[in-house]
């Protein structure tokens, strides 16, 4: 559903907002370990890395979004009154990035081409999603969930019983689930036909350093993308209110098995919650401010990795981290979150050292105030209400998906925040609808 886009740079609408429940699931922390993934597949789930941290980029990387993007080592313009990085960041792979304007604040081996493992389920959901309604159902059959890698994370779908999309997508973000995965790859014509669209996809997002084999981004040969590409892929999800709904989502009840009590058919549901830690936090990682998802995941051939996206005083960024050489409980998330806070600080004193490149089939001016974007499932979001009515129009929108209800009330112009949990803001090109934002 269309979403109010402002002329201004960034317009703020604060909003009263009643949180119910929230949702948010991670799938396991990606990264990798090697440029070039070994020829024997892996879980894609909990698996550590194995590689030696050694291993070092190629001479040559692609250039997309500027030169100094495909140059080996870490690429910042460190001028008078920028903060100095953080010296402590030691994944292969980063960059951080503004999520409104596409400016690479600064990247280290950007291009690096690395298998993903999980966060490249971000482009399976921006090119599967738009596909299905999520209140379609499916009853799932022996064959949809043939061909899992061993040891694959799973939501735990179980033959012969009905799902929503809904549930699948949920079983996807929260839990990175490769049955829910496989499920909806079969009813999109099936994994080869789901593969061949995601690399479709891909290269309309002009993100070149990405090669899918599979669509769960279990480790198989040959199967990589790079830390510029999964931002891109964050990017373009974020377009689209259900992408940013189950990203976001903390925990959820996700359907069980029917049983019979007293000659009754029975459905249990079981929580299932996200692992990603700068969303949910953990014993030694608290919740990061302005966090809103994205994704996670983790393989032995990738190592840890994660992309994320924050607001700060009304700053969006998008961060990419792969594999962290520090080998630490959560260190990908600490890492991020270190990039992240940099980020914040330079924001308005470090000049660019590139750019997010826009989609092939986007006019360069949809980057701009006042562009339109399309791509909600099931939905059209190419008429824009009027600027009185929007906020509440599309905040009523994200109300009930994923179990997060908004309530909202527009006063003097200004919607103030409450519930403590969510504010909501309106946003130009890649985030251009409300966006719900969880705080500590």
């Amino acid at each position: 559903m269309p979403a109010p886009l402002q002329t201004i740079r960034r317009p703020l609408l604060v909003l009263s907002a009643a949180l119910s429940s929230l949702a948010l699931t991670a799938p396991v922390a990606l990264a990798a370990p090697s440029p070039t993934p070994t020829p024997t597949a892996t879980p894609s789930s909990s698996a550590s890395s194995s590689v030696s941290p050694t291993a070092t980029p190629p001479a040559n990387m692609s250039s997309v979004g500027g030169t100094r993007l495909g140059q080996a080592g870490t690429q910042v313009n460190l001028t008078s009154g920028v903060p100095v990085l953080p010296k402590d960041v030691t994944a292969r792979s980063w960059i951080v990035s503004d999520a409104e304007s596409g400016a690479v604040l600064a990247s280290h081996n950007a291009h690096w081409r690395l298998p993903p493992a999980s966060t490249l389920k971000m482009l399976f959901a921006d090119t599967v999603l738009p596909k299905f309604p999520k209140t379609t159902e499916h009853k799932v059959v022996a064959s949809d969930l043939a061909g899992m890698g061993t040891g694959s994370s799973l939501v735990g779908i179980k033959e012969g019983e009905s799902y929503t999309v809904h549930d699948l997508w949920l079983g996807v973000f929260l839990r990175s689930g490769n049955d829910a995965v496989h499920v909806l790859s079969h009813m999109n014509g099936g994994v080869a036909r789901t593969v061949s669209d995601m690399n479709a996809h891909a290269q309309d997002l002009q993100a070149l350093d990405t090669r899918v084999v599979t669509p769960d981004g279990y480790d198989e040969p040959g199967q990589v993308s790079s830390a510029y590409d999964l931002t891109l892929f964050a990017r373009s999800g974020l377009q689209k209110k259900d992408f940013r709904e189950y990203c976001s989502t903390v925990s959820a009840k996700f359907p069980g098995e029917t049983t019979k009590k007293k000659g009754k058919s029975v459905r249990g549901t079981f929580e299932i919650q996200n692992t990603n830690r700068l969303l949910s936090g953990d014993s030694d990682i608290s919740v990061y401010p302005g966090i809103a998802g994205v994704k996670n995941g983790n393989t032995t051939n990738a190592g840890a990795t994660f992309t994320g996206v924050a607001e700060r005083n009304g700053k969006v960024l998008l961060v990419t981290v792969m594999n962290p050489e520090k080998d630490e409980h959560n260190e990908v998330y600490k890492e991020a979150a270190k990039i992240l806070d940099w980020g914040f600080q330079a924001d308005g004193k470090v000049q660019p050292v590139g750019e997010l490149v826009a989609p092939k089939n986007v006019p360069q001016t949809s980057a701009q105030p006042g562009a339109t974007a399309t791509g909600e499932a099931g939905g059209d979001t190419s008429t824009k209400p009027s600027a009185s009515g929007s906020a509440a129009a599309t905040a009523s929108e994200d109300d009930g998906s994923s179990g997060v209800g908004i309530a909202l009330a527009v006063t003097g112009g200004l919607l103030v925040l409450l519930a403590a949990g969510v504010f909501l803001v309106n946003r130009r090109w890649p985030l251009p609808d409300l966006v719900r934002r969880r705080r500590p």
